[in-house]
Parts: structure tokens; sequence; C-alpha cells
């Protein structure tokens, strides 16, 4: 077997140094990623640009450090106190999204673990802050739309001017000790067995009165007529029917006399 020549061995040398350099500069970022550069020869973390989704050629001795920039969530069980001091465990959710543009200032300053750094102390805190002004009642059933929006509005303010923006906050459940929860359930029911009762009676009432105003315009409209109704009109009013009875073509008429009204009496109707 012949041996390689001399010349072969930094042949082969270069090309792996080659290989590994050009592996190391080609760096892919992918969607909803950004990039910033830790370069160890010019000052660390580069924050002056972020690079985008694609191929991208760095220096080898730089390092990409590649980061989610898409609208992410994490969720969160948090120990809390109610305003009377009892402790209540909150389920909740929160939307957040890196800003682009600032991805190497928050890498920088809080590292590439910011979420644990930065954004689940700020929950805990705004959690605390909000859940503590509010009774176990309150938690439990009519604030929780109320109370995702203080957490909400708290959480900002804990991460204002951190390069985050938090977009939404969903309270999902609070559990409370069983002894508490049963009791608030009892009066929810008690409170809305009584709201239908009084819907009920409400109803009933307002019926009765509809009868009583019908039957007293009927009342009204009676004496009015009554006292509207003369003899003269009445006697007009007979001539008039008898008028009509006469002319109808299946009505044999034969007036006889008058009655005491002064009216025609008609006999003999076929």
């Amino acid at each position: 077997m012949e041996k390689l020549p001399k010349i072969a061995f930094p042949f082969i040398i270069g090309i792996i140094v080659l290989i590994i350099v050009v592996s190391k500069s080609l760096v892919t970022i992918g969607p909803g990623e950004g990039g910033v550069l830790f370069e160890p020869l010019g000052g660390g973390v580069n924050t002056e640009h972020t690079y985008g989704e694609g191929f991208h050629i760095v220096a080898p001795w730089n390092d990409m450090i590649v980061q989610k920039v898409r609208q992410q969530s994490i969720s969160e069980n948090m120990n809390v106190l109610s305003v009377n001091g009892l402790d209540i465990t909150v389920s909740g959710t929160i939307w957040f999204q890196p800003e682009f543009k600032n991805l190497g200032n928050l890498i920088q300053t809080k590292g590439e673990d910011y979420i644990r750094e930065l954004l689940n102390p700020a929950i805990n805190a705004a959690a605390k802050s909000v859940v503590g002004r509010y009774t176990p009642e309150q938690l439990y059933s009519s604030k929780r739309d109320i109370i995702e929006l203080e957490i909400l509005e708290e959480v900002r303010n804990e991460l204002d001017g951190q390069f985050v923006n938090v977009k939404r906050v969903l309270v999902e459940n609070v559990k409370l000790p069983t002894t508490i929860k049963d009791a608030i359930e009892r009066k929810l029911k008690q409170e809305q067995e009584s709201l239908e009762y009084e819907f009920r009676l409400v109803t009933a009432k307002k019926e009765a009165e509809k009868v009583i105003i019908e039957a007293q315009g009927k009342a009204d409209a009676n004496r009015i007529l009554s006292a509207s109704l003369t003899d003269k009109i009445l006697q007009d009013k007979g001539i008039e029917a008898t008028v009509k009875l006469s002319e109808s073509p299946n009505s044999k008429t034969i007036i006889i006399g008058s009655g005491d009204s002064g009216l025609p009496i008609i006999l003999g109707n076929q």
C-alpha cells in the first residue's frame, strides 16, 4: 500500500478546519425567532442589531444567540393570600412577546433565561398584590374579569422598560379550601333561588295589574257608553235596524202597530 504524500496531510487538515469554520459561520434562524451576536472579542452581546429569520454568516469566533420573538404564553400556579388572609391557589396564563429590536438588550440585562429571571417574579408579585385586595367569594365568582385586568396592569408596570410586552392575562382557576368553596356555593345557590322567587312575584304582580287596568278600561268605556245612550239615540238606532231587517230578501215583514218606544213591531220572518 502506497503512503500518502506528505503534502496530503496539511491539505486534509485544512479541509477539516474549513468545514468546521463554515459550519460554525452558517447560522439558521427559524420562523418566529430572532438572533443576537455574542462577540467575545468585541464587547459581548451586540445590542445594536437583531437578526431575523433565514441563513446568516457570522465570524466563527462569534456565537449567535437565538430566541423566540413571536407571541408566547406561560402558565403559573401561584399561592397567594386573600384580603382576609386565606391561602388561595390561583392558576393563570400570561401571553407575552419580547421586543424584536431590543432582543439584545433583553438578553444582556436578563440573560437567555429571562422568563424565569424576569417574567415569573413579575407575575407572582402582581398576582399577590391584586388577589390580596379581594375576598374569597369575589375571587370565586363575580370579580374574575376585573382581577385579570388588574393583574395585567400590575405586570405591565413591573415590566415597564424591560423589553417585554405583555398582551393578556387569563385567570383560569381559583382553588379555595373545600369548606370555604362549599359555603360560597351554598350562598350563591340561595341568592339565585331568591332572585327567581322575586322575579315570579314581580311577574305575577304585573299580570294582576294588567288585568285590573283592562277591567277598569272596560268599565269606564261601558259607563261612558251608557251615559251617551239617550232615548232619542236608541230610537234612531232601532229604526235603522228595522229598515235593514225589512230589506232582507230572506224576510217577510208585517208591521202591526208600534211598541212602547214608538218602534214598529215586526212579525212573520221566514
